[in-house]
Formats: structure tokens, C-alpha cells, sequence
């Protein structure tokens, strides 16, 4: 079996102890390394064969906004998923920017963040559902001018592409996806590389920041 290579991030020696501790029970997970700040985490990707990063926001020296641009600039395969808190949604919204997998609470149970880690690996974002609300709250007022048929009129998106962009938002993998709207796990996905490049985006994480944005997400 092959496992999932991990590294921890966070400059708290205890919260790295403790997750390594724990995640190194699962019998798919293998803790390969630890950094105190994204600096750090960068030298230590260029020694390992990492995986995916579990990523403390705020560090001293380089926080996990600045490793996250550093890594996926150098590493675009490494997975990274930022622990964050209620407090950090601008911190969040630039993580994903530059690349990051999804976000999850620091404090959520270890099992939340194991099956968050295996979504990841699959290709998913990951997308905590309270900070999910909160960044709605928050972005209530974003770009108050548009609106579902502004944006199929300007990026010539049918009904069927905005269920699917809302449905990424929500961290549904293609399957999942299919499942709801009734279409093969084929079809989402070749629905995906169109809507891609209509919004001229990378990757499924731009496309769940372009559903926040404008409003798809809690549609």
C-alpha cells in the first residue's frame, strides 16, 4: 500500500508533535516531515517526496500565505491544506489564490482532517462549512452588480455549468456531482474543462473562489 506522505506546518513544536503522533496511526498516512514556518517547509520539500501540506496561516518569519505561493510555484503537484481559524478569511481567500487544496479548522477532529487529507489527494477542495458561511457573510456585498444571468451572459455558461460550479464550491468530487445532477462522472468532468476555460481559470480551487465571489456558492 502506498501511503500518503505528509508534512506539518506550524511554529507550535507541540501541535506538530501531536499531529504527527496521531495522524501516523492511520495505516495510509506517513508523517515524512515537520517545519515551524513556510520557509522552512520549502527546504524541507526539496529534501522529501512530499505529498501534501498541512498548513498552519499564521507563522512567524514566512506564514502559511507566503509558503503557499513558494511551494506550489516550485512543487505544483504538493497538495496543501491550510488549518486556519474563523479569524483568517483574508488569509484564506490568498492561500487559495496561489494554490492551496481547501481549508479546515485547527481544531477540527482528527478524523475530519484524515478524511480532509484523502479528499485532497483525490483532486477535491476541500472547503470547511462554517468558514464557508463566514466567507459568504463577509463577501454579502461583493460585486453587488452581478447576478446568475450577467455572468452566463458573460461567460456563456448554461444552467447545467452554474449547478456544476456550485457543486465544486460545495467540495463534491465528480462523482458526486454526477450523482446530483443525474450525468456521468465523464461528462462532469469534461463539463469542468470547458467551464475552465470559458473562465480562463487553473484549477478546480480558482473555480470554487470564482463561485464565492459571485454568488454561485449559495445559490
Amino acid at each position: 500500500m502506498n501511503k500518503i506522505k505528509i508534512m506539518v506546518v506550524d511554529d507550535e513544536k507541540l501541535v506538530r508533535s501531536g499531529m504527527e503522533l496521531i495522524l501516523n496511526t492511520y495505516e495510509d498516512i506517513d508523517v515524512v516531515a515537520s517545519a515551524s514556518n513556510g520557509e522552512e517547509a520549502l527546504s524541507n520539500c526539496r529534501k522529501n517526496d512530499i505529498d501534501l501540506i498541512l498548513m498552519d496561516i499564521r507563522m512567524p518569519k514566512c506564514d502559511g500565505v507566503l509558503g503557499t505561493k513558494l511551494i506550489k510555484n516550485e512543487f505544483k503537484d504538493i497538495k496543501i491544506l491550510i488549518l486556519t481559524t474563523f479569524n483568517d478569511v483574508e488569509y484564506i481567500h490568498q492561500a487559495l489564490n496561489y494554490g492551496a487544496s481547501g481549508y479546515i479548522l485547527k481544531d477540527s477532529d482528527y478524523d475530519l482532517i484524515y478524511e480532509a487529507i484523502k479528499s485532497c489527494i483525490k483532486g477535491n477542495v476541500v472547503v470547511h462549512p462554517e468558514v464557508a458561511s463566514k466567507i459568504l457573510n463577509e463577501n454579502i456585498n461583493y460585486n453587488k452588480s452581478s447576478n446568475i444571468d450577467s455572468i452566463k451572459s458573460k461567460y456563456d455558461l448554461s444552467d447545467k455549468e452554474i449547478a456544476i460550479i456550485k457543486e465544486v464550491s460545495n467540495g463534491f468530487s465528480n462523482k458526486e456531482i454526477g450523482e446530483v445532477l443525474f450525468l456521468s462522472e465523464g461528462t462532469i468532468k469534461n463539463n469542468i474543462s470547458s467551464i475552465l476555460s470559458k473562465l480562463e481559470l487553473r484549477d478546480r480551487t480558482q473555480l470554487t473562489i470564482f463561485a464565492f465571489k459571485n454568488n454561485i456558492a449559495e445559490m
